[in-house]
């Protein structure tokens, strides 16, 4: 190897510069070996004018510096030069080392080129043996997918859903990832959302076919349990009747007690079992379609779906068709809600959270206020209380069938109760109108019951009966046909009354029935029985019937109030106590006047004969006077015929108006003008017709007692006391106040001494007393005289 040529080493500076530049120059070279800053030299030099200065230096500094470098490269390209040597002496030993590497390489070539070849075919057969075993795995794992694959094909086609979701949601979670078929791959991410749709679509059309068929079953399952309310309901009427009955009898065996106690206890438990079989309805298809759309994360969206779709249900269901009338359709119109109710009841108490509780008061009140709304409307239309009551009855039920399920109801009762007073004019002019067509179709004649049940009908069922004992048939009563056609009208009003305001929320209602019931009989029966009278009755057997009729209807009052306190559930002690007078009597005595205005008017026919008696006569008629034979006859006449239709008490009174009538007559045709004068024995004739009333009197002594026998009297009472005063032997006592007010209190000093002065003897005037002059005066006379001389004297 040669050796390079040396470098030229360049000299030092010339000496002959001033002592000023090589100050600089020093600086310079200071800075620059120091690493300072050359900014503040070159900005002296520019600003100067002089930059070839710098330029000076800076050369002359380079030049200083190339010996250094020169002799450093010079020292290291010696060590070059010997590390060159020392690699050219090993070169040879690097050609043996070769020579000897290549022929061991040539050995172990030879040597190991049977076993490479082994090598190989072993690596080939693990190769082969490791593809096997994936190609078995990924077999095994295909068959197992398709395994499960058939096992959600075969759930599909039976109908098991839930079966095959869960197939479905295995082969996604556990297999699909590790499917090495990429086509059996595709192919289950293609059909595992298909397979899901397809189970949706299945389960949301069951779904709607039993959206559909619940409807009916609805309908049906709430009629049932209205009908098996409606049976519950009569039961417990049934047993509350013959509760009261034996709480109002006197003896009642403790034995009796228990055997109603025990019937009760069956009923709750006959009523309880048709309750359950109320229930028996399907819901499996919404649970399976609701389980399924669990099982697809659509849960929530299902319960929107299911009660969106239940509240438009309700919503078609509270529409009232108007091509039919509500009449002939309501017990289907609530039917359809109650069912609907029930339903959900079910639902929500075994449904898992598809409905809550919230959600079923939300469609129970815009159930309340739809069915609010159409008995408003409804009834407002109606002008049947038939039809009102039928309405409310039923949904009287609805709300028992409901309130059980933990449904409210008052609102519903609120509305029946707003109604009350409608459906009670209507009652009452019902009422009205068949009071008055059975009043004119009355004939005043008594009632004839051929049979026993015609009794118990018309009779018994209105304890019409004067007596426990059964009459022979046929039976005459003493009423008309009118008394059981209205006590028909009276009941059935008390009944739909008692049917109205019962199960209506309110408990004390019988305060409202007997209300109404007291303008029933004392508005419509009492009115319509004043205008019968008043337009009607023209005879007397017609007067006498209708008189019969009000005693009769007088125990049928009792009868009514009884019911009607029975009925609303109050002890009839408590009843009676608050009874009032008897609601009939304008009409009782409008007919009982008209009776002995009748009866007056036939006297005063017998009483004309009274212008044929001779007054004058000094002959006493031993009979009596024609006038008062021909009254005695009608009045027995009449009292055989009254006695068997009229209660003695009216008896009483029209006879005693009768007789009080007929002592007016005598008294004023012995003060009237038609008698001129009278004789004593004219006046005796009158005590034998006075005679002849009173063994009239005596002869309704078995009718009457003592005391009415003697009050009886009382009724010519006048006449009697005018007798006796124009018998006696002393007149003028009847001005003594002592013996008047003893003797002769009901008469008038004015018709005395109009009938006295009638009575005096001619012979006693101021003209006869010349013929007498000598003679002594009669001292009955004279006594007479005096009384009319002192009742001049009080006039």
């Amino acid at each position: 190897m040669q050796s390079p040529k040396p470098r030229r080493k360049a000299g030092p500076a010339t000496p002959g510069a001033d002592s000023a530049e090589k100050l600089e120059e020093l600086l310079i070279s200071s800075a620059i070996c120091n690493g300072e800053d050359l900014g503040p030299f070159v900005r002296k030099t520019f600003a100067t004018g002089k930059p070839e200065t710098l330029l000076h230096h800076l050369k002359l500094f380079a030049r200083s510096k190339e010996s250094e470098i020169e002799e450093v490269c010079k020292a290291h390209y010696q060590d070059f030069i010997n590390a060159v040597d020392d690699l050219k002496s090993l070169l040879s030993d690097v050609e043996s080392l070769k020579s000897s590497l290549s022929d061991s390489n040539s050995k172990l070539q030879s040597i190991a080129a049977p076993l490479l070849s082994s090598l190989d075919s072993l690596v080939e057969a693990q190769t082969v043996s490791k593809n096997v075993d994936l190609a078995v795995r990924a077999v095994t794992h295909c068959v197992r997918v398709m395994e499960m694959v058939s096992r959600a094909n075969q759930h599909l086609q039976s109908g098991s859903f839930y079966m095959a979701l869960k197939c479905v949601d295995s082969i996604e979670s556990e297999f699909l990832e590790k499917t090495p078929s990429s086509t059996l791959k595709r192919m289950l991410e293609k059909r595992i959302p298909e397979i899901r749709g397809y189970v949706e679509r299945k389960v949301s059309k069951e779904l709607g076919d039993w959206l559909v068929e619940i409807r009916v079953v609805s309908r049906n399952l709430g009629q049932l349990a209205i009908g098996e309310a409606s049976a519950a309901r009569q039961r417990e009427e049934e047993l509350r009747m013959k509760q009261k009955e034996a709480e109002e009898q006197s003896r009642l065996s403790l034995r009796d007690c228990v055997y109603a106690l025990k019937e009760e206890d069956d009923d709750d438990d006959v009523y309880e079992s048709g309750l359950e079989g109320s229930e028996a309805f399907d819901l499996t298809p919404l649970y399976r379609a609701f389980h399924i759309h669990q099982t697809l994360s659509l849960e929530d969206p299902f319960k929107r779906y299911y009660f969106d779709n239940r509240e438009l249900q309700l919503k078609s269901d509270s529409q009232v068709s108007s091509m039919t009338p509500f009449l002939e359709s309501h017990q289907t119109f609530f039917a359809q809600i109650a069912g609907f109710f029930i339903v959900e009841d079910r639902v929500l108490r075994t449904g898992g959270g598809l409905i809550s509780k919230n959600e079923v008061e939300f469609l129970w009140d815009l159930a309340v206020a739809n069915m609010c709304a159409v008995l408003e409307d409804q009834f407002s239309r109606m002008q049947t209380a038939n039809h009102l009551l039928l309405i409310k009855d039923y949904v009287s039920l609805l709300g028992v069938s409901l309130r059980r399920y933990g449904y409210t109801v008052d609102a519903l009762l609120q509305v029946l109760s707003k109604h009350r007073d409608k459906y009670h004019e209507l009652l009452l002019s019902d009422c009205r109108k068949q009071m008055i067509e059975a009043l004119a179709a009355d004939k005043f004649e008594q009632m004839l019951m051929k049979k026993e049940y015609e009794y118990s009908m018309n009779v018994l069922s209105f304890q019409l009966q004067t007596s426990d004992i059964a009459p022979a048939f046929p039976y005459i009563a003493p009423f008309s046909t009118t008394v059981p056609d209205c006590c028909r009208i009276v009941r059935s009003f008390i009944e739909d009354s008692v049917s109205f305001m019962s199960h209506g929320g309110q408990l004390d209602f019988y305060d409202v029935v007997k209300k109404y019931l007291d303008r029933l009989l004392g508005e419509v029966l009492d009115q319509a029985l004043l205008k019968l009278i008043n337009t009607s009755v023209h005879g007397v057997s017609q007067a006498m019937q209708v008189a019969a009729n009000m005693a009769v209807f007088e125990r049928a009052c009792d009868f009514f109030f009884r019911h009607a306190a029975q009925l609303s559930g109050v002890p009839l002690r408590m009843a009676e106590r608050g009874r009032r007078h008897f609601p009939l009597t304008k009409s009782q005595n409008a007919a009982e006047d008209t009776l002995s205005g009748l009866l007056k008017s036939k006297i005063d026919g017998f009483m004309t004969l009274i212008e044929n008696v001779n007054w004058t006569s000094d002959d006493v008629p031993q009979g009596g006077n024609e006038y008062m034979n021909e009254v005695i006859i009608y009045l027995e006449t009449l009292v055989s015929t009254a006695q068997q239709i009229l209660p003695a008490k009216v008896l009483k009174r029209v006879l005693r108006d009768v007789l009080a009538h007929i002592s007016e007559r005598v008294v004023g045709t012995l003060c009237g003008d038609v008698v001129k004068r009278l004789s004593m024995a004219a006046i005796k004739g009158v005590e034998v017709d006075i005679q002849l009333l009173e063994s009239f009197t005596d002869q309704l002594k078995p009718l009457l007692t003592d005391k009415e026998a003697k009050e009886m009297k009382t009724a010519f009472v006048e006449i009697r006391q005018m007798v006796n005063l124009l018998l006696s032997s002393h007149p003028e006592n009847f001005v003594n106040p002592v013996i008047r007010e003893r003797s002769y209190n009901a008469l008038d000093y004015r018709k005395v001494a109009a009938v006295s002065e009638k009575l005096r003897d001619p012979s006693d005037s101021i003209f006869g007393t010349f013929g007498t002059r000598g003679s002594r005066q009669n001292p009955k006379n004279k006594s007479l005289d005096t009384l009319i001389k002192r009742l001049k004297d009080v006039s």
